[in-house]
């Protein structure tokens, strides 16, 4: 038998072998997209930028969505040429005991702030850099401080007293960080026409031993005339230290002696009474808060002022004993149009002697209350001093001077100038309505317009007056005034010009 071939096994057989050759094929060009796909894109420059930004947003993005751990590894200062770092490390402590970036942050611009406040950097820089790499989720801090060029500083100016009606010239020397401990030395010099004259000298430590408040001393000379409207001269020399001083905080120790005398001949018996030494040796605490959006025109917010003195508690037969307390409350309310707001406020002090037979004796003249002026009650924000509309110190309890004649044997007698002896509880109230002017030019310059009204009164209440003390007298005894006018602000002070009744 012939066994015959099968050629359709051959034509399966031979399309097996071309398949397979066809897959082969297949995968090696496969294999090679897969290597061209491998191969990186190059990159640019606008590439690279679009990554780092991308990367930056997913950090800003996590950093205030979610806390972010992290832990400060290192502090590094740079550039005290002549500043101990003792004191740069006293100031940024708190970048230390950051344990998220949230608070690293956050403690950064705290330490700049009082590495600035110091005045005696030209420049700080706090970079936040990455830790080693082998501590994962550190951080070190790299502080960079440019110190000073020139430490000695000065001005010098003229500068207008309303409420006094006089003018100043003042100026000032300042040398900074002197010995590398942030020390401030500065001394001052003003010159007031027909008032008052200061010479002054003082230095300053933001850090002293253990303290962690500034501490301030200073020595001064001050002169003031009040002969046109209580008919006496002041001249003291005292040291003052500022033992405490925080933003709400503040308390001082004043000694000084004190000198009162009438070279005019003309003083009122309660005015002769005072003359002479004394002996001031006072302790003051000041509390305050200021929450009000500007002090030159506050349109909300509040403020608050209490101040308490006590003096007398240097052990000297000679030193006054008193004790004065005041207050002031201001509040700024905004109404909603032409920017308008208004602002109200209440002050009040009292001062009383202490010690034996205290209530026959009178207090020291020149720490009683005085009112009058024509300083703005908005902006004058420390006790019952500012009522406008009425001269300096024309309110309150009052005495003729004497009078005295070349050619007459009679040396006293009452004349039509009188003395202002101040009180011992003053009051004052205010309430002003501020707006905008219609003009464009106006509203741009800040220029606006006021309302406003006062009240207050001066009480005596020492030397068996309070006796005499009723209800009805002293609500008699307020005095008001009202008026319009046009305020100008800049940024150094603020100018009014008002229309009283």
């Amino acid at each position: 038998m012939v066994k015959e071939d099968n050629p359709i096994s051959e034509v399966e057989e031979d399309d097996e072998e071309s398949t397979n050759g066809d897959e082969e094929e297949d995968d090696f060009d496969d294999e090679e997209e897969e290597e061209e796909d491998d191969e990186e894109p190059q990159v640019t420059p606008e590439s690279r930028m679009r990554a780092e930004r991308a990367r930056m947003e997913g950090i800003l993005h996590r950093i205030s969505s979610e806390r972010v751990p992290l832990r400060v590894h290192d502090v590094l200062i740079k550039g005290n040429k002549k500043t101990k770092e003792s004191l740069i490390q006293a100031e940024i402590e708190a970048l230390k005991t950051a344990t998220s970036v949230q608070e690293l942050l956050q403690a950064a611009t705290i330490a700049n702030a009082r590495l600035q406040k110091l005045d005696i950097f030209d420049s700080v820089n706090i970079t936040l850099d990455s830790g080693p790499p082998e501590l994962p989720g550190t951080s070190n801090v790299i502080v960079q401080v440019v110190e000073s060029k020139n430490p000695l500083t000065g001005d010098i100016g003229i500068f207008t007293k309303p409420e006094a009606r006089s003018w100043s010239l003042e100026g000032s020397l300042k040398l900074k960080n002197l010995f590398g401990y942030g020390d401030l030395w500065d001394g001052s010099l003003s010159y007031g026409w027909d008032q008052t004259s200061e010479v002054s000298a003082g230095v300053s430590l933001p850090r002293f031993m253990r303290l962690f408040t500034p501490v301030m001393a200073r020595i001064s000379l001050l002169s003031q005339d009040w002969l046109k409207f209580s008919s006496y001269k002041e001249r003291s020399l005292g040291l003052s230290l500022g033992l405490l001083s925080t933003k709400n905080h503040d308390l001082a120790y004043n000694l000084s002696w004190r000198t009162l005398t009438d070279p005019s001949q003309m003083a009122s018996k309660s005015i002769r009474r005072q003359l002479g030494h004394s002996l001031l040796s006072h302790a003051k605490y000041t509390f305050k808060i200021d929450r009000r959006n500007s002090t030159l025109r506050p349109t909300r917010g509040f403020a608050f002022v209490s101040a308490s003195q006590l003096g007398g508690i240097f052990p000297d037969y000679r030193s006054l004993r008193f004790i004065r307390q005041e207050f002031d409350v201001r509040y700024a309310l905004p109404l909603g149009f032409a920017r308008a707001a208004l602002n109200f406020g209440v002050a009040g002090g009292v001062l009383f002697p202490w010690g034996s037979d205290f209530m026959n004796k009178p207090t020291s003249l020149p720490d009683r209350f005085f009112l009058g002026g024509n300083s703005s009650p908005v902006c004058t924000l420390g006790g019952p001093t500012s009522l406008l509309g009425f001269k300096t110190r024309g309110l309150g309890p009052s005495e003729p001077k004497r009078d005295v004649k070349a050619n007459s044997e009679d040396t006293n007698f009452d004349s039509c100038e009188r003395d202002f002896l101040g009180g011992d509880l003053a009051a004052t109230a205010f309430a002003d309505l501020s707006f905008d002017l219609p003009l464009k030019v106006l509203r741009d310059s800040n220029i606006h317009a006021h309302v406003f009204a006062c009240a207050g009164s001066l009480t005596k209440l020492t030397e068996n007056s309070f006796r005499d003390f009723s209800l009805q007298k002293y609500r008699d005894s307020f005095r008001c005034s009202a008026g319009f006018g046009l305020i100008v602000p800049t940024k150094l002070f603020r100018m009014e010009v008002n229309f009283l009744s």
